[in-house]
């Protein structure tokens, strides 16, 4: 399983800086461009498992690629060119403090904070009555604030944002109606492919005064999918939804005793368990995307890797 993209260590040709997060790698080039290295590294309950999952990085990055085109439309956004499998390359933009998360259904941590009595999220009123998986009748906007490396993104209303002047209330605006409108495109599409996109985060940025989507969309990652087949059947029983996402590796290490607390120890991911992971990421790929999964040669992938960013950006 040596042929994932666990650790990137790379002196790209106009390098300034790196930033290691937990999947994945960005690397800052002249402070205007940014390559940015989906490694195959997961991470669950806040911890980066020990082994990578060959092709994961593939998997999220061409989705992300997928509907970045797919939405450039809508509004502009970061990337440039996907010179490798795992790879974009984009504008560097400078960051908005605020994540914009849209959500169509009452699910997750918003369900966890309405049952235990909120009716107000994020300065969104909710009235009584709802239950879990059930339709907002609009999808509702829960901004949060971006954390810094470490520590977790925090909720937050519409009103904090402006008060704190975190962003102006014309781009605010705006960034509320692109949103609303990313949502509404990745349901359509999901709607096509039999899946209904339930939630999700966006991260905006601004250059030269435009703002600019920027990191992933859609994926795996950063959204949640519901299967459309037997939605509703489910919700009528109180059943759980059939989930596109990767809960089932949260809920191996919850078989195996673990859940990022204190003390407790990542259990062994045996070969069969990483290919079992890959192989469902693959599978949400198709299942997302309608497209047949091209593996890419993965053989000397850092080596790959280094060879296609180089040679794209001395073509700049």
């Amino acid at each position: 399983m040596s042929k994932a993209i666990v650790k990137t260590d790379y002196n790209f040709p106009g390098q300034k800086s790196v930033y290691k997060g937990k999947v994945r790698d960005v690397y800052n080039i002249n402070d205007d461009y940014l390559v940015m290295v989906v490694s195959d590294r997961i991470s669950a309950f806040d911890v980066v498992l020990p082994k990578g999952i060959p092709y994961k990085g593939q998997v999220l990055n061409q989705i992300a690629a997928k509907f970045l085109d797919a939405t450039a439309d809508i509004v502009p956004n970061w990337k440039i060119a996907t010179p490798d499998p795992t790879v974009t390359v984009g504008h560097m933009c400078e960051t908005y403090p605020v994540e914009m998360i849209v959500r169509g259904y009452l699910t997750g941590s918003s369900w966890r904070l309405y049952k235990d009595g909120g009716r107000d999220i994020c300065g969104v009123p909710l009235p009584d009555g709802l239950k879990e998986h059930q339709a907002f009748p609009e999808p509702i906007l829960t901004p949060t604030t971006k954390a810094e490396q470490g520590e977790h993104d925090e909720n937050i209303t519409r009103e904090e944002i402006l008060k704190q002047g975190l962003v102006s209330e014309e781009e605010y605006v705006e960034l509320e109606r692109i949103s609303l409108e990313l949502f509404k495109r990745g349901s359509e599409i999901a709607k096509e492919m039999g899946l209904i996109l339930v939630d999700t985060k966006y991260e905006f940025g601004k250059k030269d005064g435009k703002i600019y989507l920027i990191d992933e969309i859609h994926t795996p990652d950063s959204s949640r999918y519901f299967y459309a087949d037997g939605y509703q059947e489910r919700f009528d029983k109180g059943e759980n939804q059939k989930q596109l996402s990767k809960e089932f590796v949260r809920e191996w290490l919850m078989e195996n005793d673990f859940q990022g607390r204190e003390g407790e120890q990542v259990p062994e991911m045996s070969d069969e368990f990483v290919t079992e992971v890959s192989e469902r990421y693959i599978e949400l790929y198709e299942s997302i995307t309608g497209d047949k999964f091209q593996k890419a040669d993965v053989s000397e992938v850092i080596d790959r890797v280094e060879k296609n960013v180089t040679e794209y950006l001395n073509s700049l």
